[in-house]
């Protein structure tokens, strides 16, 4: 039996296709009750008790009314398994949906509806993080902090990006000057947030939106959620109609901020890239050369 097929059995599942293999690979499964998605958790990422706390959000908020996957228990009744090589497996309910756009390529409907799910998203993200502060939160609870340390800290969370191999001396030193900038600058509410709202993590439904994903939230500032919505977009000609429609539909006019979010992102994206992808990856320089760009645009308004 492969691991796969071992953390399906724990919910008297059958996984159909692998859907998507980035911190976690998460799969398709056909249980008694319905679809579900499973997912393996990759070790060294996030601890037990940090997935713990993300599933109790999760349902909670899904319990509240919002569209997010609830955690499902397994046959036991646990919803976090630890398997035979180390890794630790948990359920999420199915949620119906296409994924609102995928990284690096246009959007396949009209930029009038895609505003219009922009605006969804942002009313979703402030119901989301209202529900949040009406929570009691377990004694144990515990994510990672997307605060001013986890983001422009001397450890970032996603690493040291100013340190990126492939960054020129004058990338290196857009990138310092950008950390810099975000330590005197970043402010506002602090809570928790999904902090990956990429358009992969967004699912339409007709005129709705739901989010998925939660592997990466954690405690930081709301606008962060708006920072990373925004991120795949920074570079395209629509980027100010879908950060209004965004803001708009959040609340929020501190467009200034959501900039300065949207430019710690894609810091934070340079980091990530180091430990996970190829030397010879191509992204490592897209990244780069977006987080500088972000940069230097940003910079001047802050």
């Amino acid at each position: 039996m492969t691991p796969v097929e071992a953390a399906a059995a724990h919910w008297e599942g059958r996984v159909t296709r692998l859907i998507r293999d980035r911190e976690n690979h998460v799969y398709e499964m056909l249980t008694p009750q319905g679809r579900a998605a499973l997912r393996l958790h990759r070790a060294g990422y996030q601890e037990p008790p940090a997935i713990r706390s993300e599933l109790w959000w999760c349902a909670a908020l899904a319990k509240a009314g919002l569209p997010v996957p609830a955690a499902l228990p397994d046959r036991e009744g646990h919803l976090l398994v630890r398997l035979a090589d180390g890794r630790h497996a948990s359920a999420i309910a199915w949620i119906e949906g296409e994924a609102l756009g995928e990284a690096a390529k246009p959007f396949d409907r009209p930029l009038a509806q895609v505003l219009d799910l922009y605006h969804a998203l942002g009313a979703l993200l402030a119901r989301v993080h209202r529900a949040t502060d009406a929570l009691t939160l377990p004694p144990d609870f515990t994510r990672p902090r997307w605060d001013r340390e986890g983001l422009a800290g001397d450890d970032p969370l996603w690493g040291r990006f100013w340190e990126h191999p492939a960054a020129s001396p004058d990338q290196r030193a857009t990138l310092i000057r950008a950390r810099d900038a975000l330590r005197e600058r970043l402010v506002g509410e602090i809570g928790l947030i999904h902090a990956d709202v990429l358009r992969e993590n967004v699912l339409v439904n007709g005129r709705s939106v739901s989010l998925i994903d939660f592997d990466d939230s954690g405690f930081g500032f709301r606008l962060h959620d708006l920072g990373t919505a925004l991120v795949q977009t920074v570079q395209h000609p629509e980027h100010p109609q879908l950060r209004d429609a965004l803001m708009d539909g959040y609340g929020t006019r501190e467009r200034e901020m959501v900039e300065a979010f949207i430019l710690a992102r894609t810091l934070a994206s340079v980091g990530w890239t180091m430990p996970r992808l190829h030397a010879s990856d191509p992204i490592h320089h897209s990244h780069l050369a977006r987080a500088v760009a972000c940069a230097d645009r940003v910079l001047n308004r802050l």
